[in-house]
């Protein structure tokens, strides 16, 4: 039974009273809008998109359909965000999806989606930085300015690739290879967020603007070049390419649920929480809706397989000018992502380690800025790390099962909690009970299903990791002993 003891709601609500950990509450409606957007609308949109449409090796391709994908993927993420919301206006903690199923499902499960949560933020930010550094190194080409291969290649690619290796400076006989751009970034927005949460969130509102902008150029731009004839056949792969594209472009809406990570730093988190993950996620689907549409009706989607395909249709047309600027949203829009799962990471850190399960280091508030600057040092720097020698490839199908898996722990927690404590007072109520929580499970395993298999047996084997460090330290040191 000590595997799931439960922390009780009250109980996660006092920590938040303690002044020694407190954050700053100083972020209101608009900003956490801004939050979610700044971290949905990133990589899925400026490069997934075009996997999703044209499919690859491992998979079909949706084709014109991907609208239909984008409209299955916002309906499975719709019924977790009600779940979401419901969480984090009745827990206003800053753990996310590891403080809820601690309080509904016990100890063991909450480690398991900590360690889960993992997955989603860190290494999807690795994915993010790898993509930043991509259009960041295009954007300088475009302006005369070239940077060595070897210095901003990931490590797989540069090894299948005599003349990157040959070019690149040698200790011995071992060749420096490294993406530093990818690491550099990350380096960057970490010494933000140590700064404080109004600065950052300040930062991520004008690169929201930014990149809004951009993607609102795109679709006026390439409006009056659609060609309905590129829409033929609508569904080149059946139903299985619209499943297979909607389980890439998940990724494209991973973030609405980051900002219940910052939960605590919320004035009104009953009214406001609601509002900026609902929110962000509908803003977010009509966007994605409209550039679709525009993107396929540009350029056939079976050539879209490329990782800049928004300013690929824009140069197809002659417009260079446009397709550098749309390269410079692309810059600007995954810097904020970048902002927000950089964000949302140490928070949930910050919490398991108030709840014992990590090291106490982990739950230092810096005095001044108060912000947990500990947590969000340390993963900055893995990040960054992480992103200076792997590949992207395998980080987006990673970071789609994790978070699909904690979407569907936080649909299963709101069904236990409406059971377990159905007097607890709810700011906000997902609606139609059952209903809601028993679609989003449904919804989010179909979307894990289209995953490949090689993608399951990684997950598996990060959470057999996980278990191993639950039972060397957290399980001897959880605060619940």
């Amino acid at each position: 039974m000590k595997l799931f003891r439960r922390k009780t709601i009250d109980s996660c609500l006092a920590d938040i009273a303690n002044p020694l950990t407190q954050l700053k509450k100083v972020l209101g409606p608009w900003q956490l809008i801004a939050l979610g957007i700044g971290a949905v609308i990133g990589a899925g949109i400026f490069a997934s998109i075009g996997t999703a449409a044209a499919g690859d090796a491992l998979r079909p391709g949706a084709g014109p359909a991907i609208t239909i994908s984008f409209i299955l993927t916002a309906i499975a993420c719709g019924f977790a965000a009600l779940c979401y919301a419901e969480f984090a206006a009745m827990v206003p903690i800053s753990g996310s999806a590891y403080t809820y199923s601690y309080a509904t499902m016990g100890e063991l499960v909450a480690w398991i989606i900590g360690w889960d949560l993992i997955i989603e933020y860190a290494v999807g930010n690795i994915a993010v930085a790898i993509s930043w550094s991509g259009y960041f190194t295009q954007l300088l080409h475009g302006l005369g300015i070239s940077l060595p291969l070897w210095l901003a290649t990931d490590l797989r690619t540069a090894l299948a690739s005599p003349e990157i290796l040959a070019a690149a400076p040698h200790i011995g006989s071992i060749p420096i290879v490294c993406n530093l751009p990818a690491a550099l970034i990350v380096l960057a927005i970490t010494w933000i967020l140590v700064i404080g949460i109004r600065e950052s969130s300040l930062f991520n509102t004008i690169m929201v603007v930014i990149k809004l902008l951009t993607l609102g150029l795109f679709v006026a731009v390439g409006f009056f070049y659609v060609q309905p004839e590129n829409w033929q056949p609508f569904m080149p792969n059946g139903w299985a390419g619209v499943q297979a594209g909607a389980a890439v472009i998940f990724f494209a809406y991973i973030g609405f649920d980051a900002v219940s990570t910052v939960a605590e730093e919320c004035r009104n988190p009953a009214k406001d929480m609601p509002i900026g993950i609902i929110g962000s996620l509908l803003a977010c689907t009509f966007i994605y809706i409209v550039v679709a549409v525009v993107l396929t009706g540009i350029v056939p989607s079976n050539e879209l397989n490329v990782s800049e395909p928004l300013a690929l249709a824009l140069t197809r047309l002659g417009l260079v000018k446009s397709a550098g600027f749309v390269s410079l949203g692309a810059v600007i829009a995954l810097t904020a992502v970048l902002l927000v799962f950089q964000m949302g990471q140490p928070r949930i850190f910050f919490s398991m380690a108030r709840d014992g399960l990590l090291p106490p280091w982990g739950a230092k508030v810096h005095p001044k800025y108060r912000t947990p600057h500990v947590t969000t040092i340390i993963t900055g720097v893995v990040v960054a790390f992480f992103a200076a020698f792997a590949s992207i490839d395998e980080m987006v199908d990673l970071t789609n099962i994790g978070t699909l898996f904690a979407f569907i722990l936080v649909c299963m927690g709101i069904l236990f909690l409406r059971v377990t404590d159905p007097n607890r007072p709810r700011p906000f109520k997902a609606p139609f009970f059952p209903i809601v929580p028993l679609a989003g499970i449904a919804s989010c395993l179909y979307l894990m299903l289209g995953l490949p298999t090689i993608t399951w047996i990684r997950f598996g084997i990060w959470l057999l990791v996980g278990m191993v460090l639950y039972f060397a330290y957290g399980i001897r040191h959880s605060r619940l002993r």
